[in-house]
């Protein structure tokens, strides 16, 4: 049923010091900003954040997957990769190792430095950083995937939960996407972050979208929690996932306030509405019908 990753959002305290570091060390250039209207907010059901300043960016690539930025109080004391729900956001890059001596002394902290993600030939080679907003970001090479810029677009979405059957079960028969058998893996930069053993195994899977996205999907220990959200708000950190999806109408699920048209990027008067999943994260769906 979902079709592709439009847009991720991410909760920030101030916007100041985003757009220059996304422009002059990833190559993201400025598409849209302004001020939330009443109208998103109301989809969204964060009335509280009506005139909430935000920024939308795009890859030098053009491709139409966005990054947005929105000024949220609540995501003060928020640590990334301890809480369930949108933990990560991983975007294709052309060399991790050089990508990394470019970040050093930038506003993208290095979390976990580049190697393969397995021992194999043509392994995905990825890295960690923590940008200004403490969002995570996966920069990462996988030959799998066509892309055309040094850092480019968002190709995978990270989800962590409590529970991998309810997140397996969520997205193949609410959202029908294909999931594949957990499996036990090493994620040494969110075993750091939960001040976990290195060597700690995390269940993982991944849901298919298309050819061009995924959703991974981890299993997060009983010592990780729900994810705070203030009535109102966005949750802090990463806070939501948009993605197409061909008829709402199909879907059986609950909104968190009934579709309705939007206008502007990147709903283009089409109709949007917003789900919570299996371990609290916002789900934006828009209409392709």
């Amino acid at each position: 049923m979902l079709k592709s990753i439009i847009i991720v959002t991410i909760s920030v305290l101030n916007l100041n010091s985003i757009e220059d570091a996304y422009h002059d060390h990833l190559g993201y250039t400025a598409v849209d900003q302004g001020e939330l209207s009443a109208a998103t907010t109301e989809i969204w059901n964060t009335g509280n954040m009506t005139g909430s300043k935000y920024l939308v960016m795009q890859p030098s690539s053009n491709e139409k997957v966005y990054l947005r930025f929105v000024e949220n109080p609540t995501t003060e004391g928020h640590t990334a990769m301890t809480t369930h729900g949108w933990n990560s956001t991983e975007l294709l890059v052309k060399d991790p190792d050089t990508l990394a001596e470019q970040l050093a002394g930038s506003p993208f902290t290095l979390i976990g430095p580049p190697k393969d993600l397995w021992p194999a030939p043509n392994a995905p080679r990825a890295m960690q950083v923590l940008g200004p907003a403490n969002e995570v970001l996966y920069l990462t090479n996988n030959q799998n995937f066509e892309f055309s810029a040094i850092v480019d677009r968002v190709f995978i979405s990270v989800l962590s939960g409590p529970s991998m059957t309810e997140l397996a079960d969520y997205y193949s028969n609410k959202l029908g996407l294909r999931v594949s058998e957990a499996t036990p893996f090493k994620i040494t930069v969110v075993a750091n972050m939960q001040k976990m053993p290195a060597d700690t195994t995390y269940p993982l899977a991944v849901a298919t979208i298309s050819e061009r996205f995924l959703i991974e999907l981890d299993e997060y220990p009983p010592s990780t929690s729900a994810r705070p959200v203030t009535n109102g708000y966005l949750p802090p950190g990463t806070s939501m996932v948009t993605f197409e999806v061909e008829d709402l109408d199909a879907l059986d699920v609950n909104w968190r306030a009934a579709p309705k048209t939007l206008d502007g990027l990147p709903y283009g008067g089409r109709r949007t509405a917003v789900t919570v999943g299996p371990a609290g994260e916002w789900i934006e769906l828009i209409e392709t019908n």
